[in-house]
Formats: structure tokens, C-alpha cells, sequence
């Protein structure tokens, strides 16, 4: 995915509060001082038509949607996302760091909330064509993390109003899709210091730059 103006692809990915939205904004500063442009955005959202989208996701009772229908609520989101802010922004050379991604369905909707990857995968294929250049996967105790993303009284709890049983299985989902993807994925303990975790980040993304 990365632009041959040197743009690069990073996502963040991981259970329901282990510290993705700091973690954005920390690489960021870091990769402002070394001198990059950078283009903060989020999933489901980024883009105007997807943030519509997202109050449809993120709000709301948590059997609002089948599985089969947030695949496809979410892959709409991804797309406009795609064609309005991340492919134009590689192509003038910056770098992306996007708070959730593709792999977000393949293991909430495809490998959670019913056996449906592999229709995830085919609408992925169809739909996006495109992974990320480095996803992030922040990994921590999924009873922290849940105590953590219910006290954000954010609103946007629905995924979290599922309970301890399904953060289990998301955390179970993102470190085999890491163990499938070594080349892409990199695993960060998320139970630390964010300034440690921090660290961990910086030094996977500055080999990765172009």
C-alpha cells in the first residue's frame, strides 16, 4: 500500500480499551518530530459518509444487527474511507495511522459473532484489495481492558455491552490473526506504561519507513 512518494499504511488494532486512541496520537508527535506528514483518522468513520455509518455501529442495543449486516454497514464505511482520505493522502506521500482497520471485521464479525470469514475475506477482496504496510495489535488482559472501555461512558459501547466472553474471544481472534500475518502484524504488550508501550511502537514503525 505504501506511495512511492514514500506514503505508509499503519493501523492499530486490538480489543475494546487497551489504548489504541492514545497510542495514535503518540506515535504521531513521534513521527512529527522525526520530520512526517501525518494523517490521524479511525474505523468505522474517517470520512464524512463514514462517520454517518458509524453512529449506526458504535450506538444502540447490542443485537441491533446481525453479523451479515455489519459486515456489510462496516466494508461501506471502509470504503468511502479508502477513496476520500487514505489513498489520497498516500499518494502525496503521508503517512497514514488509522485506529482500526480491516481486521476489525475479520475478527469481530468474522470470527466472533458467527463463522463468516470467509465472507469477510470475499468481500474484503472485492470491495478494499488492500492491507495495511504495519498494523500494530495491542494485546492486554480483556477484563482491564473491558473495565476500561465501560468507564469511557463514551456512548459508543455497544461492542463493549457484550461482555467479558466476547473481549475473550477478540483477543483470542487478533493474536491468531497475528500469528497468521508475521510479516504485517506486530504484537505490543498493552498492560504496560503507555510511555513503554509507546517505545515498543516507535521502534517497529521506524523500520518500516520508507
Amino acid at each position: 500500500m505504501a506511495s512511492s512518494q514514500g506514503g505508509i499504511f499503519i493501523s492499530f488494532e486490538g480489543i475494546d480499551g487497551a489504548g489504541k486512541s492514545t497510542q495514535v496520537r503518540l506515535l504521531s508527535d513521534h513521527l512529527a518530530k522525526l520530520g512526517r506528514e501525518i494523517v490521524q483518522t479511525r474505523e468505522p468513520g474517517g470520512a464524512p459518509g463514514a462517520e454517518d455509518i458509524r453512529r449506526l455501529l458504535v450506538e444502540g442495543e447490542p443485537d441491533r444487527w446481525s453479523p451479515e449486516t455489519e459486515i456489510l454497514l462496516f466494508t461501506a464505511a471502509r470504503r468511502d474511507h479508502l477513496e476520500r482520505k487514505i489513498r489520497p493522502a498516500l499518494a502525496q506521500g503521508k503517512v497514514v495511522i488509522s485506529d482500526r482497520f480491516a481486521d476489525s471485521t475479520r475478527v469481530y464479525q468474522g470470527a466472533t459473532r458467527g463463522d463468516l470469514r470467509a465472507l469477510v475475506d470475499d468481500i474484503h477482496d472485492r470491495v478494499i484489495g488492500v492491507e495495511p504496510d504495519l498494523t500494530l495489535i495491542l494485546d492486554m488482559d480483556p477484563n482491564e481492558a473491558l473495565s476500561r472501555g465501560l468507564a469511557r461512558q463514551s456512548g459508543e459501547d455497544r461492542f463493549e455491552d457484550f461482555g467479558l466472553g466476547f473481549q475473550e474471544k477478540l483477543r483470542a481472534g487478533f493474536l491468531a490473526l497475528a500469528k497468521k500475518n508475521p510479516a504485517r502484524c506486530v504484537v505490543i504488550d498493552a498492560g504496560r506504561p503507555p510511555e513503554a508501550i509507546a517505545a515498543d511502537i516507535a521502534a517497529a514503525v521506524d523500520k518500516r519507513l520508507p
